[in-house]
């Protein structure tokens, strides 16, 4: 169910008790693009389709303003269940950072506005039919490479809640054509958690508030019966076993930029991995099933707290630059 809802306000016969009551259903589909503050990108977004597996598939691609000679980074941004591309682009600052940095951004839509991200949930149209999202994300990077010049070494992909979902499916299977992702307010599902044989390793950030009402910090049930998911802290420590790091955790408390966003960030490190990979998980305690540094797209009430303490777009990309393929 897509909430009632337009930007830039709500339906003015919607009230917030009506909302509030229903969230479990509302919420999960993840509707981002409500009340976001867009940052204007100088660079070109065009809408393109493929097809794949007899489907014909559509994405987003932002070119930057200033046109690169040496080969460039791909960043895939993966929306959230009940999202699309479009969404995602204005949800988060990407095309922006892509404009200044000289990067390529694409945003894909899933079928149904839903990721086939290995979690078996039989509410969701692509993961009961086993609509191949993977085979979709080779696809793109296949054509965009022959059109663009696509650095090999630097494809990376994020999402927030179905797209960090599907960033952990994807880094999996496609981890000799991946260098990293960034998965937030999302998890791993338990079947990709047991069929864990990435080729080569990859340097993983994971961003999850451990008062996610959705994607349990902890593990367990998603929300609205749309699957399971293993812990935060697995998810790190099956990484760092399988990149073979020797250091680590390390744990840090981060500063507290805003103190009336009422979260805190944790740092958990592990390092000297296989190939100068990295392993990071940002706690966000108290917060919520949200993006930090973005907008608070829902109440509180529904998915809690957005922290001010961390730009999770800005961590992201400093933490692809740092990890190219080696």
């Amino acid at each position: 169910m897509v909430l009632p809802i337009k930007p830039p306000m709500w339906p003015q016969r919607t009230s917030w008790t009506v909302i509030i009551s229903g969230r479990l259903t509302a919420v999960l589909v993840l509707t981002i693009s409500l009340c976001v503050t867009q940052v204007v990108a100088q660079g070109t977004t065009t809408a393109r389709a493929i097809q794949v597996g007899g489907l014909q598939r559509t994405f987003r691609v932002h070119i930057p303003s200033a046109r690169r000679t040496a080969p460039v980074p791909l960043v895939f941004a993966l929306h959230g269940g009940g999202s699309t591309g479009t969404q995602m682009e204005r949800f988060v600052t990407f095309s922006a950072l892509a404009d200044r940095y000289g990067f390529i951004v694409v945003y894909p839509d899933a079928i149904d506005r839903n990721w086939n991200d290995g979690r078996d949930a039989g509410s969701i149209r692509t993961q009961r039919e086993g609509i191949d999202d993977v085979a979709f994300f080779s696809a793109m990077l296949e054509r965009l490479s022959k059109e663009f010049r696509v650095d090999p070494n630097r494809v990376y992909a994020t999402g927030i809640s179905n797209g960090g979902f599907m960033s952990q499916l994807l880094v999996v299977r496609l981890s000799d054509r991946i260098a990293a992702i960034a998965a937030v307010a999302a998890g791993m599902a338990p079947a990709v958690a047991e069929n864990f044989h990435p080729r080569e390793p990859v340097s993983v950030l994971i961003i999850n508030g451990t008062e996610d009402r959705l994607v349990p910090y902890r593990g367990g049930d998603v929300a609205r019966n749309r699957g399971k998911t293993i812990a935060a802290d697995e998810i790190i420590k099956k990484w760092a076993r399988r990149n073979r790091c020797t250091k680590g955790p390390a744990t840090a408390s981060l500063r507290d930029v805003d103190a009336s966003d009422g979260t805190r960030v944790i740092q958990t490190t592990y390092t000297q991995c296989a190939r100068g990979t990295e392993v990071v998980l940002y706690t966000i305690e108290d917060g919520g099933h949200t993006w930090p540094g973005g907008s608070q797209y829902l109440p509180r009430a529904i998915v809690g707290r957005v922290s001010r303490d961390l730009d999770a777009t800005s961590v992201i990309w400093e933490f692809f630059t740092r990890h190219p393929r080696q």
